[in-house]
């Protein structure tokens, strides 16, 4: 039987220079940027892609820091948090199993807090990288607003078993539902990808190793400069990123629609699957 999946957005940002940002509009009016999520209704559960940004955030902006503030310009509104969301589609908090995210920067952790009773599922490397934020953009990217109640973790290593010439590791191994962590390192330390068996083939969140749908166009890549700029600017590890978005231009040839992706903050993306 298909998953059945909703996909949210969890915080708008409205950048400076929307022609630089989205490739149309002028250069000063707001660019648009979503934070796009699963709610995955699963057979152990609900199940989180990513969180989006939380309402500790839009109760209080300084747990995000001033210059993400400045820079994304985030909307904050109450209804767009994902807890505001999961409720108003009939469910509970706690009926929040598990989260898996791509990373933890502070546009995908933000509403962890918001499910205190969930299971986190992330890469090792991430959550090292998260906890000791080991460089001046680390300790700028991890808030510890978003982590103060102590989630629970639940650690993966990065290799496993093979998924379409991805590494990849089963989330959550005693339940008959398919949803894989695939390292696409780069953007962070431990940043994944995290591809569901829908039932109807596979839909992969590329959370952002990749920020413009062009990007994994096999035949014209190409991005908007600024959030070509932007990649460039935040990357841990850009030879390792770019080497990613090769290896996905080379998944949508092979595949077709066989395995449909998505990035996290393309909002032309979101619509195409919220319609």
């Amino acid at each position: 039987m298909p998953l059945k999946i909703h996909h949210l957005n969890c915080g708008t940002m409205c950048p400076h220079g929307k022609r630089l940002i989205n490739g149309h509009g002028g250069l000063f009016e707001s660019g648009e940027m979503c934070c796009h999520c699963l709610l995955i209704e699963s057979a152990d559960g609900l199940v989180l892609v990513d969180t989006g940004l939380g309402t500790g955030d839009v109760r209080n902006p300084a747990h995000l820091g001033a210059a993400f503030a400045a820079i994304t310009r985030p909307r904050l509104v109450m209804e767009e948090t994902a807890l505001h969301q999961v409720q108003a589609l009939g469910f509970k908090p706690a009926d929040v199993r598990h989260i898996v995210v791509t990373h933890l920067d502070l546009d995908h952790a933000g509403g962890l807090p918001d499910f205190p009773e969930a299971q986190v599922h992330v890469f090792k490397p991430e959550h090292h990288a998260a906890m000791a934020r080991p460089s001046l953009g680390e300790k700028g990217r991890y808030r510890p607003a978003h982590f103060a109640h102590r989630p629970k973790w639940v650690m993966h290593e990065t290799q496993g078993e093979k998924w379409n010439g991805f590494d990849s590791i089963r989330t959550l191994p005693g339940s008959r539902d398919e949803i894989l962590l695939v390292p696409l390192i780069g953007h962070t330390r431990g940043h994944c990808g995290v591809a569901v068996n829908t039932g109807n083939g596979w839909l992969m969140h590329c959370g952002d190793s990749y920020f413009f749908r062009e990007e994994v166009n096999p035949q014209h890549p190409h991005c908007t400069p600024g959030l070509r700029l932007f990649q460039n600017l935040v990357q841990i590890d850009g030879k390792q990123r770019r080497a990613n978005q090769v290896r996905l231009r080379e998944l949508v040839a092979a595949k077709g629609k066989e395995v449909e992706l998505f990035c996290a903050h393309d909002p032309v993306e979101l619509a195409r699957y919220a319609a």
